[in-house]
């Protein structure tokens, strides 16, 4: 029983229609059926599996950006200010996550008046040097003025706080060849 009948004087049944076709003129499709010359559609595109490799990732060779990015001005919180007791001129400033470190000058703008500070002391053009108390705050001293009550929250609600270009400047390389002690200043001086 390996072999089949010819059958060319067969019919068959169409699966889709259910009319009758002869079964050497029927096609069958993709998704088993067994149909007339007429019904048999090919399978479309949209059904195909299209395997699709992962796009690459990494780069080959890759360098860093050697530029720095401007740094952008921090909008504090709402009367980030604290001042100090009374007769001080040290200014707490609140500023969580600040990332900054000492020494580093600060710019405020957009500040108020506050507990003997004028609004024009607090935006000095040079900004102050700060010191950090920890990652949450920072303190820098004002010249000329102090405060009157002490221990006040102000500063205002819109204050921005930028680092200034001079504070990100690095220091001055020497190479070992040209350099002398000043004795007198302590100092290392460049020939």
């Amino acid at each position: 029983m390996s072999k089949f009948a010819v059958g060319k004087d067969a019919y068959g049944i169409s699966d889709r229609s259910g009319f009758r076709y002869r079964l050497r003129d029927m096609r069958q499709e993709w998704n088993g059926l067994l149909v007339g010359k007429d019904e048999w559609d090919p399978k479309h595109p949209q059904l195909e599996v299209v395997r699709h490799s992962a796009d690459p990732e990494a780069l080959r060779n890759p360098r860093p950006d050697p530029r720095k990015e401007p740094d952008v001005q921090v909008l504090l919180l709402l009367n980030p200010f604290r001042s100090g007791n009374a007769g001080s001129s040290v200014i707490t400033v609140f500023e969580p996550s600040h990332g900054r470190s000492t020494s580093n000058i600060v710019i405020f703008r957009k500040t108020q008046a506050f507990d003997g500070f004028t609004k024009t002391v607090l935006e000095q053009a040079a900004g102050y040097t700060i010191t950090v108390v920890d990652a949450n705050s920072y303190t820098f001293t004002v010249t000329g003025e102090t405060a009157t009550i002490g221990g006040q929250q102000g500063g205002g609600a819109n204050i921005t706080a930028e680092k200034s270009a001079a504070s990100g400047a690095t220091a001055p390389t020497f190479d070992e060849t040209s350099v002398t002690l000043d004795a007198t200043n302590k100092t290392f001086d460049e020939a």
